[in-house]
């Protein structure tokens, strides 16, 4: 035991303070800020390996809280600020703190993405690294049968093609590597990464892409997967057909890099791939303080003049107070808050609900909704909350009709918020269940048929077989039929043959073509209303007449247009005729006149 004690602080002293760190360091031991900036003060050589240690410390804890904070709103308030920190020293941090990150959020990967984009064009080098990184990640996860891990990778290669950081050509090769022996895991990776990077490919490999959906396509006939697969494929299917959208390659907020000053790095899943793992562990810099001056100079060229008209505002509030009272207004101007995320308007709504399924009536909703202060141009939140209440009953509530018939009395304004609402639910009718279809059909037409609401709205709809879907027809059936129930065949009848409102009648009941007016005709017998279609019926009784009219006229135009050639020529064949009968006669006479002299 005495031995080893003397043999303990030997060690101890050889190890020395530096060494000592790097063991509280690893043993986890957390140092506060505040610690860590006095330390920094009191080591007096700026080059000794002890405060590059402590530098390494507060640049990776900087690089890590820069990246855990980013998001779409503010990227571009942090992209100046990362390239304040020395990214060619803190390349591996970077690369690290960036996929640890997007592991832990995939949601933000567009964000990191574009974030990596822009510091790509300004270091190749690290944008080059992360994507070896990740795509090494990607192989080892599919390795290992790893799938969270897999479509973490997958989905931040997707966007870091999106992002031309990655070519294209890994994407195809990725899709090839995971259709080649499909499985359910790998088809489903697939169609993640396709709706991921789909919108750019189409427009840079069309044919690439073409390929790989002719291979979703003999997936999904050789029926070896899972049925809950073969739905994604077929959802993706249906994104393709509608040419991406609602998956763009890159939302507006973070197309940050013009396509020209973006550099592209073209990678292979075959190669070997180096990480450079060493770049994430501290080593001593012989060359620190030059290096550090270096990147100094650099980071004024990156930000331009931002940097430099930071330090003469510095300089002149130093000398100047009124210097200092401007900077202080701008400091004023630029830290007023912007509410991006519409908290005030998610509260508006809530209020509106709440009141709304709180009131025992439609006068006592209608009075509290009143109460509330809207402010100009926020009245169709009523109306969209009121008919989104509506339609998530289980069955329809005159209690919505009312309280919408009494707003539309109140205000003209409601009134043409709910026409603007009749077209937008008519447009979008077919994503609708066939419960909430059948509610916001009753609600309209209650406001139909006490003239709440103009009846100039069914101009919107056109009643034809191709206009038409399956869900616009159901409710074309339920409107009509709630109207007739409450206004009566008759009166309705009376309703859509005013003459003043046949131009908004005429899409409902077209006469431009027998086959449209002819299926308007039968939709409406079929649904128990041929009682309406009365003049429809006539019109298509008539349309023969009509035509055999229309071209007896022409042809009468015709035959008066040939009458009047016909006479003229007569006139001219008879006056010819009379010249040579008169020129015939006068030969006549000269012959009689010849003999008689003869004799």
């Amino acid at each position: 035991m005495c031995t080893v004690i003397p043999t303990l602080a030997q060690n101890f002293l050889q190890i020395g303070l530096i060494e000592l760190a790097r063991m509280m360091k690893e043993a986890a031991i957390y140092f506060p800020p505040f610690k860590l900036s006095r330390r920094m003060k009191e080591v007096q050589d700026k080059s000794s390996v002890e405060y590059q240690r402590l530098t390494w410390d507060a640049l990776r804890k900087s690089i890590n809280g820069l990246v855990n904070k980013v998001n779409a709103a503010n990227v571009k308030n942090i992209i100046p600020e990362l390239f304040s920190e020395n990214l060619i020293r803190g390349s591996g941090l970077f690369c690290r703190s960036c996929m640890k990150s997007q592991m832990a959020s995939p949601g933000f990967t567009d964000v990191f993405a574009a974030l990596v984009a822009v510091v790509n064009t300004k270091f190749p080098e690290v944008g080059e690294l992360l994507l070896r990184r990740v795509v090494l990640q990607l192989k080892r996860a599919y390795k290992r049968n790893d799938k969270p891990q897999l479509l973490a990778a997958v989905k931040f290669i997707a966007h870091l093609v999106n992002q031309l950081v990655a070519h294209e050509i890994i994407a195809l090769e990725l899709l090839t590597v995971l259709l080649e022996n499909p499985t359910d895991s790998s088809v489903e990776v697939a169609v993640a990464f396709v709706t991921e990077c789909g919108s750019l490919l189409q427009d840079l490999s069309p044919k690439g892409l073409h390929g790989i959906f002719e291979r979703f396509r003999g997936i999904l006939h050789e029926g070896e997967i899972d049925k809950r697969v073969q739905f994604l494929i077929e959802g993706l299917f249906a994104i393709r057909k509608a040419k991406f959208q609602g998956y763009p390659a890159i939302r507006p907020g973070l197309d940050l890099v013009e396509q020209e000053d973006q550099i592209t790095h073209e990678i292979s899943l075959q190669e070997e791939i180096d990480p450079e793992i060493a770049l994430d562990i501290f080593k001593p810099d012989p060359n620190v303080l030059e290096n550090e001056k270096r990147y100094e100079e650099l980071k004024k060229t990156i930000l331009g003049e931002e940097s430099e008209d930071e330090e003469g505002s510095d300089a002149a509030s130093d000398v100047d107070d009124e210097g200092e009272d401007d900077d202080a207004e701008e400091d004023e101007e630029q830290m007023k808050i912007r509410d991006e995320t519409e908290t005030n308007l998610v509260n508006l709504r809530r209020t509106i609900y709440l009141t709304i399924m709180s009131s025992v009536d439609f006068e006592e909703a209608g009075h509290k909704l009143l109460k509330i202060k809207l402010e100009p141009g926020q009245e169709m939140e009523l109306n969209i909350m009121l008919l989104e209440c509506c339609s998530q009953e289980r069955t329809y509530l005159r209690y919505y009709g009312l309280l919408g018939q009494r707003f539309c009395m109140i205000n003209k304004v409601y009134q043409e918020n709910f026409d603007k609402c009749f077209v937008q639910q008519y447009s979008m009718i077919h994503r609708l269940e066939t419960n909430k279809l059948r509610n916001v059909a009753k609600f309209f037409a209650h406001l139909l048929s006490i003239d709440a609401l103009p009846w100039h709205v069914l101009a919107y709809i056109r009643l034809t077989e191709e206009d038409t879907t399956s869900s616009s027809r159901i409710f074309i059936k339920i409107l009509f039929q709630e109207l007739s129930e409450h206004l009566g065949i008759h009166l309705l009848n009376e309703r859509l043959n005013d003459p003043t409102m046949q131009d908004s009648f005429e899409s409902i009941f077209p006469r431009d073509n027998p086959k449209n007016t002819r299926f308007s005709i039968n939709f409406f017998t079929s649904i128990g209303l041929g009682g309406i279609t009365g003049n429809l019926r006539e019109y298509l009784k008539n349309i023969p007449r009509l035509i055999m009219q229309q071209e007896q006229a022409a042809s009468e135009s015709e035959s008066d247009d040939e009458s009047d050639s016909s006479g003229s020529s007569v006139t001219g064949s008879a006056s010819s005729e009379l010249d040579s009968l008169s020129s015939d006669e006068s030969e006549r006479d000269d012959r009689n006149k010849k003999r008689r002299r003869r004799d």
